[in-house]
């Protein structure tokens, strides 16, 4: 990943690394000079943001809210507030999805693991932005969610690791609100089809950008299930375009995929050719 391009020369960025989640998040804050100490509260808020994600939504820790309802020990109404809010929203992306995002067809009950990271470093994001940022990223082990290209002429540039090869990219993509990209290649057979509950991932991997990180997070786990398949169910969603890399190495696109100049299929497979 990338700062913007053409950055402010009278802005001044901050770099933030937290472990959480059973992850590592980052955050890269632009602020103006004089504002470092909102800034330094803002991260606070953040990071407590996270943490409190962890705490309520950790299928890894016994006492979890969402493992207490996993268990039948509590009620959606007895959980805490945000639990409503994440099971609404899950809701929501098995619907559009078509139910290739199905976390109530997860092994033990429910779980919405694959909506939850992009969701909480939303609001992460949210917290810094009230803290005065005038620039943020929040990438949460790849899936990034980022505030402020539109005061500024610079988009951010992220790149697509290569499934094939995680050391390289394999493009580069120009974006103004979040990326999720999903896939088998660095965590494993991690992924189910919800409708044969067995592990599943059809293509290399799935990218999903448009302007909700917890969303495209979820669109992003359901295509790398379904497939290429997946692609139209992803053009159907309003202001969502996706990539996939097939096993075989093949790309496709929805129609405003984002690439960066350059470094779109047709650019690779010209160098691969070369």
């Amino acid at each position: 990943m990338k700062r913007p391009m053409n950055a402010d020369d009278d802005i001044r960025w901050l770099h933030h690394r937290e472990q959480v989640m059973g992850t590592v998040v980052t955050f890269d804050i632009a602020h103006a000079p004089g504002n470092e100490a909102r800034i330094f509260l803002s991260i606070a808020r953040a990071r407590k943001v996270l943490q409190r994600a962890d705490a309520v939504f950790s299928t890894w820790r016994e006492l979890s809210p969402i493992n207490r309802l996993r268990r039948g020990e509590i009620t959606v109404g007895e959980a805490p507030p945000e639990v409503a809010e994440v099971l609404e929203a899950c809701r929501v992306a098995k619907d559009v999805s078509l139910g290739w995002f199905d976390p109530w067809a997860m092994p033990g009950g429910v779980d919405p693991t694959g909506y939850v990271k992009g969701w909480a470093a939303e609001r992460a994001l949210a917290a810094l932005v009230e803290g005065g940022a005038t620039r943020a990223i929040v990438n949460a082990a790849g899936d990034i969610a980022t505030y402020g290209s539109s005061v500024s002429s610079a988009p951010y540039r992220i790149g697509i690791v290569d499934p094939h090869d995680p050391q390289h990219l394999a493009c580069v993509v120009e974006i103004d609100g979040a990326i999720a990209t999903s896939g088998t290649y660095e965590r494993g057979e991690h992924l189910l089809d919800p409708h044969t509950a067995t592990p599943c991932s059809r293509i290399g991997s799935a990218s999903v950008v448009g302007p909700d990180l917890g969303l495209a997070d979820a669109l992003a786990t359901a295509l790398a299930v379904a497939g290429e398949q997946g692609l139209a169910i992803v053009d159907a969603v309003s202001g969502y375009e996706a990539l996939t890399i097939g096993w075989d190495g093949a790309w496709k696109s929805t129609r405003a995929f984002p690439f960066s100049r350059g470094t779109g299929p047709h650019a690779v497979r010209s160098r691969q050719t070369a």
